[in-house]
């Protein structure tokens, strides 16, 4: 079991700059809205997309999706730590618990 982090965990870390944020989502949902500072895994993590995304993996991971009700996160989060990652954290209230504290939130363009 991943080890879980509050909003306002997620919150601190994000103000150091100490952590390497995970949206576990299909690209469209990235794409319509995100948290800030986040990069998208939207299948399967393979030691690539690993490599990739968090190319320290002595640096805190945080893994989110849409909410507690979905359990992407905690199949990306364990899919980090199988590939060696030490600190891997699971954000369980995901974009619905940010969006209801009305904090930002950043788009981008889908791929076309």
């Amino acid at each position: 079991m991943p080890t879980l982090i509050s909003r306002e965990e997620r919150v601190a870390l994000l103000e150091r700059d100490t952590v390497t944020l995970i949206e576990a989502l299909p690209a469209a949902h990235y794409a319509a809205e995100h948290l800030p500072g986040a990069v998208n895994v939207p299948g399967a993590l393979t030691a690539a997309d690993a490599a990739r995304v968090a190319p320290d993996g002595d640096r805190t991971v945080v893994v989110y999706c849409s909410g507690p009700a979905c359990g992407r996160s905690t199949v990306t989060a364990a899919a980090f730590s199988a590939l060696g990652y030490t600190d891997v954290r699971v954000y369980r209230g995901g974009k619905a618990d940010w969006f209801a504290a009305g904090l930002p939130m950043e788009h981008a363009r889908a791929a076309g």
